[in-house]
């Protein structure tokens, strides 16, 4: 792991700078060629690098150079071999979402953080919720609803007032955006073995997009999420700086 090591910036110049500075440093190897990943930028560009190298072996440590940074560790230019050595790893499985068009239609994307439907008009969106082949709620009348991760817990699914999840819980969290109808029902929490189904009620009187992790699907009338267990995904994280260490602290603040 100390020889193999695969740098990669995103496009802010922030990154870009500590790219160099830490190659220059420690060298660069190709992604292929590399035991380990460092990836350098904020929260997005993480997520970006685990869906760009899920068919590789190689675990993904990324420091922040950007905003937030919930998913990277502390930039430092030293010591950098010591600290993935001692890297603590934590294993994801992303969500994947089919979501069927009013065009009939097909798209696949995976979804490490969540996957989420929204209004894509004037008017609030109307949908009925299944899971495992059962409808669960027959109208919910609202902005949006999401389905996430433990890891996308604190994310969009936080803003939103839903429940952070702690890693290794085996559940997802499913929340609404502004609901109207139930007005009272604030989401729930499922296995992380379950399938489930958003159907859009009145698609054309009230279109609806959908999104997993930033990929865009315009008028759906179905979508169908679960957990993909056949994908992995490996984040190093600092020892005491996992992310089941940061989903408690995250509720303390």
């Amino acid at each position: 792991m100390s020889q193999n090591i695969a740098f990669v910036a995103s496009n802010a110049q922030i990154a870009k700078t500590a790219k160099e500075e830490l190659v220059a440093r420690y060298g660069n190897k190709d992604v292929k060629d590399a035991d380990v990943i460092v990836a350098l930028g904020g929260d997005g560009f993480m997520l970006q690098t685990l869906h760009e190298t899920q068919a590789l072996t190689a675990p993904v440590y990324g420091m922040n150079c950007g905003t937030v940074g919930f998913l990277m560790n502390e930039y430092s230019t030293d010591d950098l071999v010591e600290r993935l050595i001692a890297a603590e790893e934590e294993v994801i499985n992303p969500l994947a979402m089919r979501a069927e068009g009013a065009d009939g239609s097909v798209h696949k994307a995976l979804a490490i953080n969540e996957v989420s439907l929204l209004r894509a008009g004037p008017q609030a969106a109307k949908l009925q919720i299944s899971v495992d082949g059962r409808v669960r709620l027959p109208e919910l009348v609202c902005d949006g609803a999401l389905l996430c991760t433990a890891a996308g817990s604190t994310a969009y699914n936080y803003s939103a007032h839903g429940p952070i999840l702690p890693i290794g819980s085996d559940v997802l969290a499913l929340t609404a955006m502004a609901a109207f109808r139930p007005r009272r029902w604030r989401g729930a929490l499922l296995p992380k073995n379950a399938v489930v189904r958003f159907d859009v009620m009145e698609h054309e009187k009230r279109p609806v997009m959908a999104d997993a992790d930033g990929r865009s699907v315009r008028d759906v009338v179905s979508v169908e999420i679960k957990s993909d267990k056949e994908i992995a995904h490996r984040i190093l994280f600092d020892p005491g700086h996992g992310l089941e260490e940061r989903l408690i602290r995250e509720q303390f603040v």
